[in-house]
């Protein structure tokens, strides 16, 4: 099968559950059902970022492969990199089902699983049996337990653990679905969290990702405190807890993280002002309502030197990524970009 094939079938997924239709996917991507993209990137998209080679900035966000059971099937899909997780130090079943509501007349999801994951010693044997040289960058993602919770303690192992398999960790602290986890983007407990984790003694770069819905008066100070810690970059954004007027669909009040079109401009936005605060300090990476190639150049454009999709991935399928990455490389021809790095922040 080829990623066009699978994504046509997508339309089938999307008559089952949410969460059943993702676990399949998931199963299926494993077995390699999905096909890969065996085309060469265009010389254009290829960029270096956080001190690594990417063979183009499409990269796949965390939350689609939590355990880490489809890496290598994912990165033949043609992303740039592939960031795994969120993992917890334990296993934990998440929040009670139904738990993943598509809202398919405005091209967005809403989740609140609760970082259910297998745990980080079934993650990690993952990670450690890949077969390497891998096709593409992998990040790891980290989290804590809703129960049993120290993050000054559980960061700092959890970064530790999976650094020595991983070409960057990231830091979640942002998720709206673990009770007070978005407590610890406030400016002292996140400073003594990255106190506790030291990033240039990681190994690997450390990323952190924001909320966004953080007030506009607070990302400045994070900011400074990520510089200050020896953070590489910051993620923006995650799932929002907004509900914008514009939403037509009748699940538009399930509690949980907005992700997809809706998110699209206020994470592009606040993009923009990371961008101009951290002015070159940290590298960004775009995450938020990304489904095609000008999207993802208006957020390299207002900053980031990566992108992420997710929910645009899970509506469009396989074929998407190399859908965006070619018309990102027209983009970048047709205004004179001979690399994405050139167009970083030249709307910011």
């Amino acid at each position: 099968m080829t990623p066009l094939l699978a994504s046509a079938l997508m339309p089938l997924m999307r008559g089952l559950d949410a969460e059943l239709a993702h676990r399949l996917a998931l199963k299926g991507l494993a077995m390699g059902l999905a096909g890969r993209d065996s085309r060469p990137d265009a010389p254009n998209l290829a960029t270096r970022a956080l001190g690594l080679d990417f063979s183009n900035p499409i990269g796949l966000a965390a939350g689609f492969d939590k355990d880490a059971t489809a890496i290598l099937p994912l990165m033949r899909l043609g992303f740039g990199f592939v960031e795994a997780g969120t993992v917890t130090p334990r296993p934990q079943e998440g929040n009670p089902r139904p738990r993943l509501f598509r809202l398919t007349e405005d091209k967005a999801v809403i989740n609140r699983m609760g970082f259910n994951n297998a745990g980080l010693h079934e993650y990690l044997l993952r990670l450690k049996h890949l077969e390497r040289p891998l096709p593409a960058v992998l990040g790891a993602n980290v989290g804590v337990n809703k129960e049993g919770a120290d993050p000054e303690r559980d960061y700092p192992g959890l970064c530790a653990s999976v650094a020595p398999y991983s070409d960057y960790v990231t830091i979640n602290v942002s998720s709206p679905n673990t009770p007070g986890l978005r407590d610890l983007q406030g400016e002292e407990r996140l400073a003594a969290i990255l106190a506790a984790v030291a990033p240039p003694t990681v190994g690997k770069p450390v990323l952190v990702k924001l909320a966004p819905d953080l007030a506009e008066e607070a990302l400045e100070p994070i900011i400074e405190v990520c510089v200050a810690a020896g953070v590489a970059g910051l993620i923006i954004s995650n799932t929002t807890v907004a509900r914008p007027g514009s939403l037509r669909s009748p699940l538009k009040d399930q509690i949980g993280g907005l992700s997809g079109a809706p998110l699209f401009e206020p994470s592009t936005e606040m993009l923009s002002r990371a961008w101009r605060i951290t002015a070159g300090r940290l590298v960004l990476i775009g995450a938020g309502g990304v489904s095609s190639g000008a999207q993802a150049y208006r957020k390299i454009r207002a900053g980031a030197s990566l992108v992420q999709l997710y929910t645009g991935f899970a509506y469009g399928g396989p074929a998407l990524v190399g859908k965006i990455k070619r018309e990102l490389s027209r983009l970048l021809k047709r205004d004179g970009f001979a690399y994405v790095a050139d167009a970083v922040g030249t709307d910011a």
